[in-house]
């Protein structure tokens, strides 16, 4: 049993056909589905087969409903604490080139407390995945730290991932750097931006790090893992399929560099189409 904690969210995805021509009419592929990169993570580690929980706080309304049925459908079992404030929107623009831009309403999801937290929530769970995002603001990071803390004392794992470079600079990343040395994550996903802005080795931060390249792969344990080449759409949620399928493989046994072949496939595949979760 794999579990995250976090955002659950209304993802608008805007892929234009060509660049955006101000004042006028433009072309373009829109998507509107969930998302959230704990969501996103664990819709990919459902469609892989693993079972998965999702710990999340999302808005007493309408769409918070249909967003927790919507993955729900998926085969995630979302433990949902509802909120009074709206669920959250994120606005994303995937330029020519698959650079994104971001517009970011949280809404409710950062108001989970650790009194909302039930300990029957964990059992059986092998391995707790964190976004970043989920350490940065209160009270939703004394949360996620009381959950880690339950996951490892139950003898778990635990993933996080660095998430955003914006993010990271804006909560302080020396800060951040030495919540990971208390932390002590077991594996630890980054890109080489997020890594850069870190400050600090990723591979010195946990177990197994994991640096997150893109179209070109990922690098683990020293050793440079090939993506296939794909036609890539959109590369949102390509990071989260390769983090659920990284944990998922890992979990099963494989070796580091296994897990990686496995996670690079899969994050390739997640390129080709729009939006950040599995079809």
């Amino acid at each position: 049993m794999i579990l995250s904690i976090g955002d659950l969210v209304l993802d608008i995805t805007i892929v234009p056909e060509g660049r955006l021509r101000p004042d006028d009419d433009n072309p373009a592929v829109i998507r509107v589905g969930g998302g959230g990169q704990a969501a996103n993570f664990c819709a990919w580690a459902a469609a892989l087969g693993s079972p998965v929980r999702l710990i999340t706080r999302v808005g007493d309304d309408d769409r918070g409903r249909r967003l927790v049925a919507e993955l729900e459908a998926l085969g995630v079992d979302v433990l949902t604490v509802w909120g009074p404030e709206p669920t959250g929107m994120i606005a994303v623009l995937v330029g020519p080139n698959g650079e994104r831009t971001m517009a970011t309403q949280r809404g409710a999801s950062a108001g989970l407390r650790p009194t909302d937290i039930r300990k029957h929530w964990f059992d059986g769970v092998n391995l707790i995945h964190v976004p970043a995002y989920s350490l940065f603001t209160e009270p939703l990071a004394t949360a996620t730290k009381a959950a880690i803390d339950l996951v490892r004392n139950r003898s778990g794992l635990v993933s996080i991932d660095l998430s955003s470079v914006a993010g990271l600079k804006e909560y302080g990343a020396a800060r951040f750097a030495d919540e990971l040395v208390r932390l002590r994550p077991d594996l630890l996903f980054g890109t080489a931006a997020e890594s850069e802005a870190l400050g600090v080795r990723m591979e010195d931060l946990a177990k197994v790090a994991v640096l997150k390249l893109g179209a070109d792969g990922c690098q683990v344990s020293g050793h440079h893992v090939h993506a296939p080449q794909v036609r890539e759409v959109d590369p949102s949620g390509a990071g989260d399929a390769l983090a659920a399928a990284f944990c998922v493989s890992y979990l099963d046994g494989a070796t580091p560099l296994e897990a990686a072949d496995r996670a690079v496939v899969v994050a390739s595949g997640a390129v080709t189409r729009a939006g950040a979760r599995p079809s």
